[in-house]
């Protein structure tokens, strides 16, 4: 089992990144809030990692810290949530938030999450109730935010697509957004936006 990888950002398009440790390049799949957090581009990061094996493929999930990497092992012991599922949740929600949701069954804060509906929410509530922890102090790697670019816009929409979002509900926050908006705030903001809707 590959626990933890500490290396070179390599490449990143949301939710995909590559990282380089000592000339091997990690392919892994991260959730947004750990994607908000990762370094520039060539700068080195550590992130907590869980290998899936399938029949047919071998993936890797990488978390900045330890509570969202166990948030993520929960999420995939519920039936009918896959690792895709359980990456959108984190993705809409950070660890504290799933356990507080979780914990005052929030339905509908669960319900805005897509590949969520009703029925899995309350699922999820019964299924991981007093199994998620939340904790103030997650350790995460070090990371500034990202420089805009003119590539920020298109990357923003394509984790909004990557998340699940359709065009229409993507590009319908994409216009909330300002124009400088980088890639984390601005994925951040389209998510909050789209929670709303």
């Amino acid at each position: 089992m590959i626990g933890r990888l500490t290396g070179l950002i390599l490449e990143k398009q949301p939710p995909h990144i590559v990282i380089d440790v000592n000339g091997v390049g990690y392919e892994v799949d991260v959730p947004m809030s750990t994607f908000y957090v990762l370094p520039h581009l060539g700068e080195k990061t550590t992130l907590f990692t869980h290998l899936l094996v399938r029949e047919d493929a071998q993936l890797l999930y990488g978390f900045a810290s330890k509570d969202e990497r166990n948030s993520f092992r929960t999420l995939i012991k519920v039936s009918g949530i896959g690792a895709k599922i359980a990456l959108a949740i984190l993705s809409g929600m950070g660890a504290d938030e799933l356990a507080s949701a979780v914990a005052a069954e929030d339905i509908k804060r669960l319900s805005t999450i897509p590949g969520i509906g009703k029925k899995t929410a309350e699922r999820l509530v019964l299924e991981l109730r007093g199994k998620l922890a939340t904790s103030s102090l997650t350790s995460t790697p070090g990371g500034l935010p990202f420089a805009t670019t003119p590539d920020d816009r298109s990357d923003i929409l394509n984790a909004l697509l990557a998340l699940g979002y359709n065009e229409r509900e993507a590009n319908m926050a994409m216009k909330t957004l300002p124009l400088d908006a980088d890639v984390s705030t601005g994925i951040r903001m389209a998510l909050k936006s789209l929670a709303k809707g």
